[in-house]
């Protein structure tokens, strides 16, 4: 399941804070700040999704995430690849090394990275 522009932007606050009530997700945006109400349908919406949950403390609600941000940035990555460069890994790779602007030592580091996961299979 896919999360919209402005749900993956709260759970991305979410993410960092791990937990947090309705007035500390609001104050993590930054200005213009979204209306309570709008805040409150993302989260209806992120919970109905299997996103967030909260816990309920007298007419407070402390909102938590389900999923954790590598899970679902993996699912994202995963379906870009399936979908932009026919589930191949290599094209991805091509694409991702020609068509960013990547350093020389970031190149390397990418090799050493990928080296290493040779070694481990």
């Amino acid at each position: 399941m896919q999360l919209s522009k402005a749900e993956e932007q709260l759970m991305q606050i979410l993410w960092k804070q791990d937990k947090a009530f309705m007035k500390d997700l609001i104050e993590a945006y930054p200005h213009p700040k979204p209306a309570q109400t709008t805040v409150a349908t993302l989260l209806k919406r992120m919970q109905d999704k299997n996103f967030v949950d909260y816990k309920q403390y007298g007419r407070s609600r402390e909102y938590f995430p389900l999923v954790r941000k590598k899970d679902y940035f993996s699912k994202q990555v995963n379906g870009m690849i399936k979908n932009f460069f026919n589930n191949s890994a290599s094209q991805f790779a091509s694409f991702f090394t020609q068509e960013t602007d990547l350093t020389k030592k970031e190149l390397e580091e990418l090799r050493s990275l990928i080296d290493r996961e040779i070694k481990n299979k």
